[in-house]
């Protein structure tokens, strides 16, 4: 029987024979699994025990206060929000163990006019840029102040007539919002005046060689050259250093242009010119590395978040979503009679689901050539970067309610990362709405891939008159999904026996935030280094014949953005405005 095993780096990659046990630790897709499942156990036995000091007598009275003054105002108060931050502040990737591993994963820092900045900084350049940060955060300070002040006033005014006045009680809550955005700013602008001395060239010299010998115990048991890897992993490392240092850019931050974007354009840059040398190509493991940061991923779609937003979220994920696949898929094969259907397929879950995590498993259950995926990345991509900044100014342009704007921006902008900066720049509770969405779409990532898995199986590889098995379906899904959902129940079900608060300092801002998010970051800007290096614009001409990829992209989004937007508003403001008036 043929089976398909993973998309390789030249083309798509079938086996021969049954599944046998030894699957289990020879093929790429398990030892995601492993290599995982290992560092998800790692940050527990590392970061549970990591308990903040005095957690629960603060979640404690937190709590109190919360519940007394949710009994006191129909909206959430300035000491309602006090409360809330002060359980934020409870954080295990605070502690010492967690600002251990914090140093020894960190990213190359960010930069404004000087790119050495991303690697060390000197005492004296500390102290300089601190002196001069200094007179914004006193302003940003000064700001917040009166923001506070003018919040109390409001909310005192809408007290002193038992909160009956709605237009006093919608002031209120508006200068409340104003004085989040300023609480908000002032903390960025305070943290660019305690800048310290640093030197990131030895962490990331140990980190490199740490996640070489990391991937290298899948490379040497799946019996491909070890050696030949750790010499070509060194350059697409490399690679992924500069995409992060140039991703930190000031400008370049604040108009979205992320590490993958600079990761496959100077990987592009480099195959396309001088050439990917030899002795890289080796290392050019996209697959194993996004699949091992997606296993990672499934610990951080947490259930307790997707029941946190209601059934409003859950429609707007998981109704929209396959619909727009689906269409989308019929709109290419129909309309457009796209020649190729995996690439089809890939772009319409590319664009409907999440992203390049859902491309990487449709790919691998449609059988899709590496080419294929890499163009879809690359659509999704240079969208992502133009919604993240266009949505929240069209949202605040034509007067949208951000939880509204939130959801409509949580449910068809591909990246989490992205979702998040979009929904920040409006409000806080944009934010909140746009993530959680976000990560309730996430999960399809595993029930799109088996049902294109069995839909490939059954129509479109399928022999007219041939029946296909359930095994045969199950050798064609891409097994590093069920470590995803794995992870995702686990953490999920650990998190609901902590409670929300604990699971928070813990889990969320420990175990997840403080180590496995972090390493999960590198591992699929490491996948990009090797999506770019592994392109040859050649190989991709053929595609874009007609233009029908980018037109397909275009109208797929278009119709997502257009059906997100309606079930968002009917969801959150006229089945279930109770929930909205709750977030």
């Amino acid at each position: 029987m043929e089976t398909t095993t993973r998309i390789d780096n030249d083309d798509v990659i079938t086996d021969k024979g049954s599944a046998s046990w030894s699957d289990l630790w020879r093929k790429e897709d398990y030892w995601a699994i492993w290599l995982g499942a290992v560092l998800l156990l790692v940050g527990l036995l590392v970061f549970l025990p990591a308990k903040p000091k005095g957690m629960d007598d603060t979640i404690r009275n937190a709590n109190q206060i919360m519940a007394a003054e949710s009994q006191k105002a129909p909206f959430k108060t300035v000491a309602w929000f006090e409360a809330q931050d002060a359980k934020k502040k409870l954080k295990a990737s605070s502690s010492t163990v967690g600002k251990f591993f914090g140093k020894w994963l960190a990213y190359p820092s960010g930069w404004s006019t000087d790119i050495r900045d991303t690697v060390i900084m000197g005492q004296a350049k500390a102290d300089a840029l601190n002196a001069r940060n200094m007179p914004k955060y006193e302003a940003a300070k000064q700001a917040q102040a009166q923001a506070l002040t003018a919040a109390l006033t409001a909310e005192q005014a809408a007290q002193a007539v038992g909160f009956s006045d709605s237009a006093l009680n919608a002031t209120a809550e508006e200068k409340i919002d104003s004085w989040r955005k300023a609480n908000a700013a002032a903390s960025k602008a305070k943290a660019k005046t305690e800048l310290k001395t640093y030197n990131r060239i030895p962490t990331l010299i140990v980190l490199g060689v740490l996640m070489g010998l990391f991937f290298a115990i899948g490379i040497k048991a799946m019996g491909k050259p070890t050696g030949a890897f750790l010499k070509g992993f060194v350059f697409v490392f490399l690679v992924s250093v500069v995409s992060y240092a140039l991703a930190g850019q000031a400008t370049m931050k604040q108009y979205g242009v992320e590490f993958a974007v600079w990761a496959i354009l100077i990987g592009m840059l480099i195959a396309n010119t001088v050439g990917t040398p030899k002795w890289v190509k080796p290392a050019l493991e996209t697959e194993f590395f996004i699949k091992t940061g997606l296993v990672l991923l499934g610990a951080e779609v947490l259930f307790s978040k997707i029941v946190a937003i209601g059934i409003p979220g859950i429609f707007v994920a998981w109704v929209v979503t396959p619909i727009v696949l689906i269409s989308t898929f019929i709109f290419g094969q129909k309309v457009l009679k796209m020649p190729s259907k995996t690439l089809n397929m890939v772009i319409s879950a590319d664009m409907s689901v999440c992203g390049t995590s859902a491309a990487i498993a449709t790919a691998a259950a449609c059988r899709a050539k590496k080419e294929e995926l890499t163009l879809a990345i690359g659509l999704s991509l240079v969208f992502t970067a133009i919604m993240m900044v266009l949505m929240p100014a069209i949202i605040k342009a034509v007067g949208m309610p951000f939880i509204l704007g939130g959801a409509w921006m949580g449910g068809t902008i591909d990246a989490t990362g992205a979702v998040a900066a979009a929904g920040a720049f409006l409000s806080e509770k944009a934010l909140y709405v746009a993530a959680t969405i976000k990560m309730i779409q996430n999960v399809m990532i595993g029930m799109t891939a088996f049902c294109v898995a069995v839909y490939w199986c059954a129509k479109v590889d399928c022999a007219p008159g041939q029946k296909v098995g359930w095994m045969e379906i199950w050798y064609r899904f891409p097994k590093f999904v069920l470590g995803f959902l794995v992870a995702s129940v686990l953490f999920s079900l650990l998190d609901a026996n902590m409670g929300s608060d604990a699971g928070y300092a813990l889990i969320d801002n420990g175990v997840l935030r403080g180590f496995t998010g972090k390493a999960r970051g590198w591992f699929f800007c490491l996948a990009f280094a090797s999506i770019g290096l592994a392109t040859n614009f050649r190989e991709l001409g053929h595609h874009f014949k007609g233009g029908k990829p980018l037109i397909l992209y275009v109208c797929g989004q278009s119709f997502n953005l257009i059906l997100t937007l309606t079930m968002a508003y009917i969801m959150f403001y006229l089945v279930f405005p109770e929930i909205t008036a709750k977030i």
